[in-house]
């Protein structure tokens, strides 16, 4: 199959990014970051979860994160809601887009969630149900796609199986996660075409995490599957919380510049995308890990 014209970019840094972030990110900085990545261009911006505080305590503040924040024509905002309670109250905060997740891996979704996939599921039930009453879409995540931090392999079979009760469920797309990021590409594309074979291409999107360097030669030998979502993080924001000290996310900077390298549209402003990194990680007080944000920032000084 040809390469796609255009890839969507999902951006989750504000979200997946900043949960994984030590320290409290101030609320003016979590607003900022949002108002900066629309402002690149980026046309879906993961802006937080209603999750328990008591868990994600970086995420405690969504709700006004939501309410701060300019909303752009054109531009969606979806937060994560793992249940009913995280649905209601993103269902007040007016979002037109939520996700939920569930693992591939028995033993992950045991120790994270402390329930069994089957079970996890269950308890979207009542999710889904609410987010049609109110015209909210739901976008589906399956996480440890390509290895489990607790059973290592995870069968290509449970990805996909994931996958289409998510999608049954009535989630209009499932982002595959590589949550600890030990995929490489021949086994990302194997494992990607085997999902898109099952719900459909267009339902399919790419989430690897960089831990081991490799992902975006994992969405590389992905795009020709004609796969054109891949979510990623201004900065590389967020480490892996399984990995001490490795980075998580794959940098937005670095995949926009790739694809623009091969005449793949993002709508995406390379230099305004590294401005808004460069501000979030001063806020933070560290380095960008993308190494397309150090090369300029370089370049500039």
């Amino acid at each position: 199959m040809a390469l796609p014209a255009f890839v969507r970019i999902v951006e989750v840094g504000p979200r997946d990014g900043l949960q994984n972030e030590p320290g409290v990110v101030p609320l003016a900085a979590k607003v900022a970051l949002i108002d900066a990545l629309a402002g690149a261009g980026l046309k879906v911006i993961e802006s937080g979860s209603f999750v328990s505080p008591k868990w994600v305590p970086q995420m405690a503040d969504t709700a006004q994160v939501l309410a701060a924040i300019t909303p752009q024509a054109g531009v969606t905002y979806p937060v994560l809601t793992p249940n009913l309670k995280g649905m209601e109250l993103a269902a007040a905060s007016g979002v037109s887009e939520v996700a939920v997740f569930a693992a591939a891996s028995e033993a992950f979704s045991s120790k994270n969630i402390n329930c069994s996939i089957a079970e996890s599921l269950e308890r979207f039930v009542p999710v889904m149900a609410l987010a049609r009453e109110k015209g909210i879409a739901v976008r589906g995540y399956v996480s440890c796609v390509l290895g489990c931090p607790y059973q290592g392999e995870v069968p290509v079979s449970s990805v996909v199986e994931v996958a289409e009760k998510l999608v049954a469920m009535g989630c209009y797309e499932v982002s595959l996660g590589d949550t600890i990021g030990v995929g490489t590409p021949a086994k990302a594309k194997a494992m990607a075409q085997a999902v898109a074979a099952a719900i459909g291409v267009e339902r399919t999107a790419l989430h690897f995490h960089d831990t081991y360097g490799q992902a975006l030669a994992n969405v590389l030998a992905c795009l020709d599957l004609g796969i054109a979502t891949v979510d990623s993080a201004v900065a590389g924001l967020g480490g892996c919380p399984y990995a001490k000290g490795a980075s998580g996310n794959l940098a937005t900077e670095d995949l926009v510049y790739m694809l623009d390298g091969m005449g793949i549209a993002t709508g995406v402003d390379l230099d305004r995308l590294a401005a808004a990194g460069r501000a979030i990680t001063a806020a933070l007080g560290r380095a960008s890990t993308s190494k397309v944000a150090q090369a300029l920032a370089s370049k500039a000084g």
